[in-house]
């Protein structure tokens, strides 16, 4: 799967490097090293669309259109027409936050269990304590991610352990959310962080909305800058998604985990939206 998404990765970037000279098939198959007809097939098999349509998705005509159609889209998150399958995250997803004592003294009163895992985008640590799943971070290194979990609650116990919490999350990223129970996020963050993640569980899949939107949202108009610093501290990737928010231009902006990523979330949830059932 990863050595897949490496090669996704490597035409994406093809594509958004020479985007005003609109590859074709075969131009960009040739930059990966594979024939068309097998670039097609991969491409398929992991976006559920072939490349011309999610060029499409990802263009910045289609980003304008989503937030133009959006409206008050985060408002009215029960709105008639949005399937539940748009609104996975927002139905299986609730976020408890670290109260000061669990957190208190770099997380000595934490056991934190973690694992690695293959997804559509690319291996993630994902760790979690006893009440819910507390950190997921796409990594090209194990060593480096796991530091970087460390760094977050340095005197937290550590058990490299899958634990069942972390296997519900990762179902996440299956085409087939029958068997997802509900994902309990149990995340440190201020008052101010929490509420801007909530907000961004309201974005349906296959949508987009901006910084100034999710500024709205919470009430805080003029806090789109201070939005933009807490949807770039999201601690739990995809599962939060962070992804789904972009510019008011209709340019994607910054990602924590790289713009490439972040492009093939956005196709990736537009396509399977495109699913039929």
């Amino acid at each position: 799967m990863t050595t897949n998404y490496h090669r996704i990765a490597s035409a994406i970037d093809y594509i958004r490097a020479n985007f005003q000279l609109q590859p074709n098939l075969d131009e960009i198959a040739e930059h990966i090293h594979l024939s068309p007809f097998h670039f097609q097939r991969l491409f398929s098999e992991w976006a559920g669309t072939s490349p011309k349509k999610f060029l499409q998705y990802i263009s910045l005509a289609h980003a304008k259109t989503l937030l133009k159609e959006k409206a008050s889209l985060l408002d009215t998150a029960m709105h008639i027409g949005l399937s539940g399958s748009s609104r996975l995250h927002d139905l299986f997803m609730t976020i408890e936050g670290m109260t000061p004592g669990e957190y208190k003294n770099g997380g000595e009163n934490l056991t934190i269990r973690y694992s690695f895992a293959q997804t559509p985008f690319g291996e993630v640590l994902v760790a979690s304590t006893d009440k819910g799943i507390c950190h997921m971070a796409f990594h090209t290194d194990e060593k480096l991610a796991f530091n970087e979990l460390q760094n977050k609650f340095p005197k937290a116990r550590y058990q490299h352990l899958f634990d069942p919490l972390q296997h519900n999350a990762l179902l996440i990223f299956s085409r087939d959310w029958k068997k997802l129970d509900e994902i309990k996020l149990h995340l440190k963050g201020s008052d101010f962080q929490l509420k801007v993640w909530e907000s961004l569980l309201k974005i349906p899949m296959g949508q987009l909305a901006s910084y100034s939107d999710i500024a709205q949202h919470i009430a805080k108009p003029k806090a789109a800058r201070a939005v933009g610093t807490a949807v770039g501290d999201n601690p739990v990737a995809f599962l939060i998604p962070c992804h789904r928010v972009i510019q008011a231009t209709g340019a994607l902006g910054g990602y924590h985990w790289g713009m490439t990523r972040k492009t093939a979330m956005i196709g990736w949830e537009m396509a399977q939206m495109e699913q039929p059932g």
